[in-house]
């Protein structure tokens, strides 16, 4: 009787170091692409910056010499396309990689319990916290918050790191406080904050309230539980979000492996070619999107406000790489547009985009991404009216 004891006893044992291995494994995944994609990049660019202090990019606006106003083209389309790719390949790279090693090694529980201990609030910080290191674009950091919704993450935790990536890149802020005034910094850092963590948890209570609405619906059923509602590793998710078969007991290498490989395969297919098309159709209509000068703006109160709110809005839509609005920002503060605008831009046009919107929409639900895009508005309608004020 003692030895099958002991031996049940012993079992878990190599399961838990498989666990473990694979977590290790997805740890070196994202410093060994971070490295390459993010960090060693933007080490060089700020030891560059600190020396000259002026930005060399220049707008991608203006790429194959398209001009404001602009009729849509091919032309404008693809050289937009190419520009951007050029830009961002290595970081869409490293996002595709990361997201399958999320899904593939690491535990579905692990996660849930490491982003969600303590309700919206912790989720929303632990969600920002994350994102920092990956220092992403909106797009390239997509694919990753989708990895993050289907293992169960919260809604605050997802929405957070999907905002964090952009708005609290620690490489972005070091380049405005070598390239711009002051005020763009503390605009981007306080607004920043505020909506990468209240916002996500507005977002995420405005969420589950529509789901407690959707139990108490006359028929509405899902997964066994009322109003389309599933529980997922202790977390609540609407019905139609596929979660992620990541594991939480051990596996064998090779399963791991050809598991990884499928997620790869997946993502890549699904996520890429929809990205790839919104942003040729933004490069054709570019000309039309952000059409501002200060001849545009005019004089007085009230026209500069309606052209605050109209870069709000069109700084969603808008696809950037990383630290893209900086020239973007300066060549519009050199026609002399208002400050609001510019400090709406300064949020939106980093913060979010109708690519990534259209990545995270099915994995999302649409409704929710809807009301972070309207969320990034407003955030960026509160950036227009501090940079004013400073």
């Amino acid at each position: 009787m003692t030895a099958p004891s002991r031996t049940h006893q012993a079992a878990p044992g190599p399961g838990r170091a498989r666990l473990l291995t694979g977590f290790l494994i997805a740890v070196v995944v994202f410093v060994v692409v971070l490295l390459w994609a993010k960090w060693l990049p933007y080490t060089a660019k700020v030891v560059g910056l600190n020396e000259s202090h002026t930005w060399s990019g220049s707008s991608i606006l203006g790429v194959g010499g398209v001009q404001p106003g602009e009729a849509p083209s091919w032309h404008a389309a693809t050289s937009f396309l190419v520009a951007y790719l050029v830009a961002v390949w290595k970081a869409l790279v490293a996002a595709l990689l990361i997201s399958a090693a999320l899904q593939a090694l690491i535990p579905r529980d692990w996660l849930v319990r490491a982003l969600d201990r303590g309700g919206r609030w912790s989720g929303a910080v632990a969600g920002g916290l994350l994102s920092t290191p990956s220092m992403m674009c909106t797009c390239c950091t997509a694919p990753v918050a989708v990895s993050l919704r289907r293992s169960g993450a919260s809604t605050a935790a997802t929405v957070a790191y999907w905002l964090g990536n952009p708005l609290l890149n620690p490489a972005v802020v070091v380049f405005l406080l070598l390239v711009a005034p002051w005020q763009w910094t503390v605009v981007r850092v306080v607004v920043g904050v505020v909506t990468v963590v209240a916002g996500a948890v507005l977002v995420s209570h405005l969420a589950d309230r529509r789901r407690t609405a959707a139990v108490g619906a006359p028929g509405a059923s899902g997964h066994g539980q009322p109003g389309g509602v599933a529980v997922v590793s202790g977390q609540t998710q609407p019905v139609g979000v596929p979660v992620a078969s990541a594991p939480s007991e051990p596996a064998a290498p090779k399963d791991v492996a050809l598991r990884f490989l499928r997620t790869l395969a997946r993502m890549t297919l699904v996520l890429v070619p929809e990205y790839l098309l919104v942003v040729l159709l933004i490069g054709a209509f570019r000309g039309w999107m952000l059409p501002l000068t200060q001849d545009a703006v005019g004089h007085g109160t009230p026209t500069v406000v309606a052209a605050t709110v109209i870069a709000a809005i069109l700084g969603t839509l808008f696809v950037i790489p990383t630290a893209g609005e900086i020239p973007i920002i300066q060549g519009l503060a050199v026609l002399g547009l208002p400050a609001g605008v510019l400090g709406a831009l300064l949020i939106t046009l980093p913060a979010i985009s109708l690519p990534s919107m259209a990545m995270v929409g099915r994995a999302f639900g649409w409704r929710l991404t809807a009301a972070t895009t309207g969320l990034v508005v407003l955030a960026g309608l509160l950036g227009g009216v501090l940079l004013a004020v400073l």
